[in-house]
């Protein structure tokens, strides 16, 4: 069985010296199915209202620049407050440690006794933790609050997200952008090809088969698109 990495001495030395890289899979996926759902609403409740193709243009391009950087931007400042919170929290442990060392050290021998570390070993270890202040820093941070030893970066985050939003989120436009014949039909195939696409994709970072995660997703995404072309379909009459 082909195992995911290598384990001799020296592989598991080198993949160890890389560090941590983050994750930045959760923006992508964000900004895939959300760029592909609400462009693809524009189009059906257009669509669904009978309304002409200059006004699935008109809204789909402006739907691409306006909520995908409202996504982007909205996922900078998230990811920014982790950060900023990370921080407050570094602040406090530094704190802790000037003013009540002896406290802070109980809380790290605890912290290895839960984890199965007794007798000379736990005091051993506890020792050359608390020897070092941003390892220790670093193991409160991780241990106490839960917070990832590996941050994301908002501007990664933001590009991330806008990048995943307006490709997935033209998918839609293309059949009416390039005047093709039966474009709501090709959107609505292409589109279904993107959300499936997607899900395949995040299949690769779970346990769910490939065809799992791409028929949920899909399907995630044909009940938005569903529920906008229906309501374009009802006030038709209002705004023909």
């Amino acid at each position: 069985m082909k195992l995911e990495h290598d384990h001799s001495s020296e592989a598991i030395r080198e993949r160890f010296a890389k560090g941590h890289k983050a994750s930045y899979l959760q923006d992508w996926v964000y900004g895939s199915i959300d760029g592909a759902v609400t462009t693809f609403a524009v189009v059906s409740g257009v669509i669904g209202a009978q309304l002409s193709v200059r006004v699935i243009l008109i809204l789909g391009v402006a739907n691409l620049l306006a909520d995908g950087f409202s996504m982007a931007a909205g996922n900078y400042s998230a990811t920014k407050s982790e950060l900023d919170d990370t921080e407050r929290l570094r602040e406090i442990e530094r704190k802790h440690i000037k003013q009540v060392p002896e406290g802070e050290r109980e809380e790290i021998r605890q912290i290895l006794s839960a984890k199965g570390l007794s007798g000379s070993t736990l005091e051993e270890a506890t020792e050359a933790i608390t020897s070092n202040e941003e390892l220790w820093i670093n193991t409160m941070i991780t241990e106490e609050y839960g917070v990832s030893p590996t941050p994301r970066n908002p501007l990664k985050s933001a590009l991330s997200t806008f990048g995943a939003f307006f490709v997935a989120g033209s998918i839609p436009l293309l059949p009416f952008i390039l005047d093709l014949q039966n474009a709501f039909s090709l959107a609505c195939g292409m589109t279904a090809l993107a959300f499936f696409a997607t899900g395949m994709i995040k299949s690769r970072w779970s346990l769910a088969p490939w065809w799992r995660s791409g028929s949920e997703t899909l399907l995630i995404g044909g009940l938005a698109a569903l529920v906008s072309y229906g309501v374009g379909y009802l006030l038709r009459d209002i705004v023909g």
